[in-house]
């Protein structure tokens, strides 16, 4: 498939995502893709990384089941994407494929949920509902903490959830497309520094970082344009994410959080809690205002919308100009 045509596709795939998001009635009958690949990489893991192995024999084997699980994408991807070219009509049936590894509709639904619950219950149902979305712990937030929770995973996954894989499916068709989704539900599942994943989930964690670079940047981008678009300032959104965005532990998320921090006023990052431990968080734009609030998260909201559509515009407009 040419690019252009690609292009064309993802616009498409793009419209689903947001008209339809996840439809429970289909993945209540089937399993979602992620799940399968979950449940591959829990099965991997299980038999695979074993305590007693030594450090360098576990990273060793987390880096040999990451190559099976990613070839494995790639051929599932090449195999599906030339079922569809050889049907006719087959670019509408990849379209709906793209739009089920894209997450924009969900990530909407789920953080607009946050704001309604702090305006409607309070902090005990804003902390119910930012649950949901972060790992954090989210009993030690007030309000502000609570709105900052939900503003950052808003910003991150809008990147790694959307962004991100419209990048690699525009590159690299299906291949690409499930190769990221594959690397980033491994680096979730296993891609963190506890004991028994800090070799086991190696691999996967720097593939993560490596596919996530440019889209990182992008998604920095986008939610700069999208401030500028709306009044706002697009120029804080950038310099805040180039002064900020690297003393994030994360060499990625940094950049849309620190984005998103320039362009709201807000000083978002910070310590915060997981479990019985605190994580040390730098913060970013440190000199915007810490006090978020249910307002701030529906703002985060609309730049993302605007950003939705640069997104979709830019893959409308380059796959039009390419064909001419």
């Amino acid at each position: 498939m040419e690019i252009e045509t690609r292009l064309a596709v993802l616009a498409v795939a793009l419209v689903l995502d947001r008209l339809f998001g996840e439809p429970a009635f289909l993945w209540s009958r089937i399993p979602h893709p992620i799940v399968v690949v979950g449940s591959a990489i829990t099965r991997l893991d299980d038999s695979l990384n074993d305590p007693d192995r030594s450090f360098r024999a576990r990273r060793l084997l987390g880096a040999l089941s990451l190559c099976i699980l990613g070839l494995s994408a790639i051929a599932v991807g090449a195999a599906v994407s030339l079922l569809f070219s050889a049907v006719p009509g087959g670019f509408v049936l990849e379209a709906v494929v793209a739009a089920m590894l894209l997450a924009q509709k969900s990530l909407l639904d789920h953080v607009g949920a946050v704001a309604a619950a702090l305006r409607r219950d309070g902090l005990p149902g804003g902390r119910r509902a930012v649950a949901l979305i972060v790992g954090r712990d989210v009993d030690v937030l007030d309000e502000p903490g609570v709105s900052r929770a939900a503003i950052e995973s808003l910003s991150e996954n809008f990147s790694d959830g959307l962004v991100a894989p419209a990048f690699w499916y525009a590159l690299l068709g299906l291949p690409g497309l499930f190769l990221f989704k594959v690397a980033s539900t491994a680096d979730s599942m296993i891609g963190h520094l506890s004991q028994r994943h800090a070799a086991f989930g190696w691999a996967s964690a720097r593939l993560d970082d490596v596919m996530n670079w440019i889209p990182a940047r992008m998604t920095a981008a986008l939610v700069a344009a999208a401030a500028r678009l709306s009044g706002g300032s697009g120029a804080a959104a950038l310099h805040v994410a180039m002064r900020d965005a690297p003393r994030h532990r994360s060499p990625n998320a940094g950049w849309p959080e620190a984005a998103m921090a320039g362009a709201l006023g807000l000083a978002l990052g910070g310590p915060r809690r997981y479990g019985p431990s605190e994580v040390a968080g730098a913060w970013l734009n440190a000199a915007g205002r810490a006090a978020a609030t249910p307002a701030d998260i529906r703002s985060a909201i609309r730049l993302v919308e605007i950003a939705w559509w640069l997104l979709l515009a830019g893959a409308a407009v380059t796959a039009a100009l390419l064909w001419l």
